[in-house]
């Protein structure tokens, strides 16, 4: 695949990031597009390997090496016809994803790996550009009535499948827009929302409805929704934060990452937020090292906050790939997002033990320790501190999906997780209501919850149409 001796004759390139001083001043996204004609070098590097192990790292079971070598030979509509097999979205793998196909790259075990994510990227914004991607309504309706409860990267996966398939499909969301997740969760800078909006118009060209501002097991009841559908599939996402339990946590000022991140994205739509929250002014701090975390980061910095520290439980991670997580396996290793390019300190192995305030409720200082490694996290003694905090965001991750409301009302099984528990084909324990995405597998990756959401949706024909021939 590629150029034969490409590997060796081409260095790994990535595509450069606005400078930190320009892209601090705006919501736009960070990164640049590659020149074509380094994106087709960029596919020369891979290798005819005999068992792409990317293909076990993405979880959608993306045909990487053959759009690598579409690429390399400027075959770019044959590039977005395979990319297209497999993966209903890849303008949102291509931005938000953080590539497990590339630490699973042959190249990968002594060299830079191949630049997949990138290429992904190219492949659809040459598409959009084109004019290739177009809409693909079915050229038949089966009559069944399929609801999707949440959308977020599987619902719509579903949704875009089984409206493919010819059946009605109705998407139902609780907030005022479409998209779950990837319109209220990811910050712009790191996926403006035209790339959002232009595939939702595909899917309604399509004739998949969407309906917003409607909480199905509040606005909308469940038995409801049993009697106006053949089937429903839940994907509503692992919204249940992870709380901080500890002294002063309720104190005004400290809130959770997702009571913050979805402001900012709402006043980029053009809302006007009453009492927001923001860090303009404050001294900020993160609890909680990862994607979340950053995304906090890069806002707090957007928002200009006077100064910001993000403290994570665990250990640091080693600069370069854990020997306990060799080739192929996702690398335990240090990450550096451009949000902490931006600036704002990282500090490791700290726990916070309590909060304090004023007499008026407001919080004022963070009290907190180093710890050692896990499981047990002992204090260590005398490494107690105190700082002064006037915003904290919670950004430790979630613990499952919302049991109150829906899935009481349904009275779904659920596993020892907490998650729905589903069949093979993704049914639940009650019969015609399907489980996808986080709500099924916890806390996830934007391309599992498009790889959910289609073998979902291959389950929902099947139990409809008694066989499907919808991709697995």
């Amino acid at each position: 695949m590629g150029k034969a001796t490409g590997f060796k004759e081409f260095a790994r390139e990535t595509p450069r990031r606005r400078p930190v001083i320009e892209r601090v001043n705006d919501y736009f996204e960070i990164y640049l597009d590659m020149p074509e004609d380094h994106v087709r070098t960029q596919g020369a590097r891979c290798m005819d390997c005999g068992v792409p192990f990317c293909h076990n790292g993405c979880p959608v079971n993306n045909i990487i090496p053959d759009w690598n070598d579409m690429v390399y030979r400027g075959r770019w509509k044959e590039a977005i016809r395979t990319l297209h097999a497999t993966n209903n979205f890849p303008e949102f793998t291509g931005r938000i994803c953080p590539a497990p196909c590339e630490a699973a790259c042959v190249l990968g075990i002594n060299e830079p790996a191949v630049t997949i994510k990138q290429i992904e990227k190219s492949i659809i914004e040459r598409a959009w550009e084109e004019g290739w991607v177009v809409p693909e309504p079915p050229t038949h309706r089966t009559g069944k009535r399929v609801a999707v409860v949440g959308s977020g990267p599987a619902g719509l996966a579903a949704a875009q499948q089984l409206c493919r398939a010819g059946h009605w499909v109705t998407v139902f969301e609780k907030d005022d827009r479409i998209g779950g997740l990837l319109r209220y969760g990811i910050p712009n800078f790191k996926m403006e929302k035209i790339v959002l909006d232009r595939r939702l118009k595909q899917m309604e060209a399509e004739g998949v409805e969407f309906v917003v501002n409607q909480h199905v097991g509040a606005d909308v009841a469940v038995e409801d929704l049993r009697k106006q559908f053949d089937a429903i599939l839940l994907s509503g996402g692992a919204q249940d934060p992870r709380n901080l339990n500890v002294p002063g946590r309720e104190l005004k000022g400290i809130h959770y990452a997702m009571e913050f991140l979805p402001q900012q994205n709402k006043v980029n739509e053009g809302d006007r937020i009453a009492d927001q929250i923001s860090a303009a002014g404050k001294r900020v701090v993160i609890i909680g090292g990862g994607d979340t975390g950053a995304d906090c980061l890069g806002t707090c910095h957007r928002q200009k906050a006077l100064s910001i520290h993000q403290f994570e439980l665990m250990p640091k991670p080693p600069d370069t790939r854990a020997p306990s997580t060799p080739w192929p396996l996702w690398p335990m290793q240090l990450r550096i997002e451009g949000a902490h390019e931006e600036g704002g300190i990282r500090d490791w192995s700290i726990a916070t033990t309590h909060f304090s305030g004023d007499e008026n409720g407001n919080l004022k200082q963070l009290h907190g320790a180093r710890v050692g490694p896990p499981p047990k996290f002992e204090q260590i003694a005398g490494s107690e501190f105190s700082m002064d905090a006037d915003l904290v965001l919670l950004a430790m991750g979630f613990t499952g999906p919302i049991k109150q409301g829906l899935l009481a009302d349904l009275g779904v099984r659920l596993d020892p997780r907490g998650n729905v528990a589903a069949d093979e084909n993704y049914m639940s324990s009650v019969p015609g209501v399907f489980a996808a995405g986080d709500m099924r597998r916890g806390q996830s990756l934007v391309v599992w919850a498009i790889a959910e959401g289609r073998k979902a949706a291959r389950g929902i024909d099947t139990y409809l149409m008694g066989d499907s021939s919808l991709p697995n």
